[in-house]
C-alpha cells in the first residue's frame, strides 16, 4: 500500500535529526530547532551565523512574552 502524500512528508521529517545549533535543550538556552545539516549550513558562513541569530533572538522574545512557537522565518521558503 502507498503512502499518501501528507504521510510521506512526515515519515522524511521525522527521519530527519533536529537539535539546536548547540546541542542543549531549546528551553534552557532559548535557541531554536531546525534540522541538524540546516544548522551546520548556517554556521558556515558569516550570513547564516547572523540568520541563525537572528532567529534565535526571536525566539527567546517570544518565549518571554509566553508563546510556544516563534516566527522566526528561518524556515521561510523551504518545502519541508
Amino acid at each position: 500500500m502507498a503512502l499518501k502524500k501528507s504521510q510521506r512528508s512526515l515519515k522524511k521529517w521525522t527521519a530527519q535529526k533536529w537539535t539546536t545549533a548547540s546541542g542543549k535543550k531549546s528551553s534552557k538556552t532559548g535557541e531554536v530547532y531546525a534540522p541538524k545539516k540546516t544548522i551546520a549550513k548556517l554556521k558556515s558562513t558569516a550570513a547564516g551565523k547572523k540568520k541563525l541569530a537572528a532567529a534565535n533572538k526571536k525566539k527567546r522574545e517570544a518565549t518571554k512574552k509566553g508563546k510556544q512557537h516563534a516566527k522566526h522565518g528561518l524556515h521561510k521558503g523551504k518545502k519541508r
